[in-house]
């Protein structure tokens, strides 16, 4: 991160992130060819391990793409708010943000796919949700293993306030 200024080290506050985010955009590689993709998550932290789990169809390209090149990053935003200036580059966005990159894996344990689903939602809507196995059937998970992540705060410039 360039700006040190803006980094977000407070645990409590990544979570905040992860909590009020409701969209990352996946990053993906195929043959050299970026794809980027908007999903819905779920999120565990524990011990500073964050895993990220996503859903879809039971095909696509991003299952295709992910078993070429499990190797992904993320991006989420959340406090999103546009500010102006008094000239056009003075104008801006405030918002926290958090950035990572991982593995990705197609999840095929069906236990696994169940309690991905549920923190998925979870994440979402801040309910319990149980599954059944036919219900996990007829969708894929995706488990991200995040190696590495930073936030970030761009708060209002001190000019503004």
């Amino acid at each position: 991160m360039r700006r040190r200024e803006f980094e977000v080290t407070d645990q409590k506050e990544i979570i905040r992130i992860l909590d009020e985010s409701k969209v990352l955009h996946l990053g993906m590689s195929d043959e050299g060819w970026p794809y980027v993709l908007p999903m819905n998550y779920g999120y565990t932290l524990e011990g500073g391990e964050l895993i990220l789990y996503l859903h879809g169809g039971m095909s696509g390209y991003k299952f295709e793409v992910i078993q070429k090149n499990p190797r992904v990053s993320f991006a989420m935003e959340c406090d999103v708010e546009p500010f102006a200036g008094k000239v056009a580059c003075q104008y801006g966005m405030t918002y926290f943000s958090l950035l990572g990159k991982g593995t990705a894996e197609i999840v095929e344990d069906v236990e696994e796919k169940k309690r991905g689903l549920s923190v998925l939602m979870r994440t979402q809507t801040g309910k319990e949700f149980a599954f059944d196995d036919k219900l996990a059937s007829i969708v894929r998970v995706i488990k991200v293993t995040v190696s590495e992540y930073w936030a970030k705060n761009r708060p209002l410039p001190p000019a503004m306030r």
